[in-house]
């Protein structure tokens, strides 16, 4: 399956189909809708993906492999204090939402629409950014930060930044660093 690809047009169409997906759901979305959205004729579209199903597959590529990216970057930045890193997961992903949003809340929302073989291929990408998750909720476990099932945890941790998406206003009083301390403040125990 060849789904990222370098080409700067692609990566604008990618971005369009993305945007299209959020307003309209991907089931809704036409190819017609797609290709005027993106400028082209119909037939076009088909010079640089197969069909609408590989557009999606695409959308949720980069937006997950962007997702790693700035993880990464985050947690080498963080060093090795499990509170530093754990703070430096809930920006990276907040950032991702904000930076990448369309991409992210279609890879929330549209993932069950994927073919078997597209989501067989994106797999490892969903599951490499949740194993970071788990080895920095493994962490703050570890050093008493945090308490709880390790993956009552991440669901709770993930779940609470994901539906951000949905109530955030970036023009509100509180920045995404400021809410990521918040999150990891409210999931560590009070001291008496």
């Amino acid at each position: 399956m060849n789904v990222i690809n370098a080409s700067p047009r692609r990566k604008e169409l990618t971005r369009l189909a993305a945007q299209l997906f959020v307003q309209e759901g991907f089931d809704r979305t036409t190819v017609r809708m797609l290709a005027q959205e993106m400028g082209i004729k119909s037939g076009s579209l088909f010079h640089h993906f197969r069909d609408k199903q590989e557009i999606l597959a695409a959308v949720i590529e980069e937006g997950t492999q962007n997702a790693l990216n700035i993880a990464h970057r985050a947690l080498e930045l963080a060093g090795d204090d499990p509170d530093s890193r754990l703070r430096a997961m809930a920006r990276a992903h907040l950032e991702t939402l904000f930076t990448d949003r369309n991409a992210h809340v279609v890879a929330l929302f549209e993932w069950r629409r994927l073919d078997p073989s597209a989501r067989a291929h994106l797999s490892h990408l969903r599951d490499a950014y949740e194993a970071l998750w788990v080895e920095v909720i493994d962490e703050a476990l570890e050093a008493g930060l945090i308490h709880g099932d390790r993956f009552l945890v991440s669901r709770f941790i993930l779940g609470a930044l994901n539906w951000t998406v949905r109530w955030y206003d970036p023009g509100g009083s509180r920045s995404p660093d400021d809410l990521a301390d918040e999150l990891v403040f409210m999931i560590m125990p009070k001291t008496p």
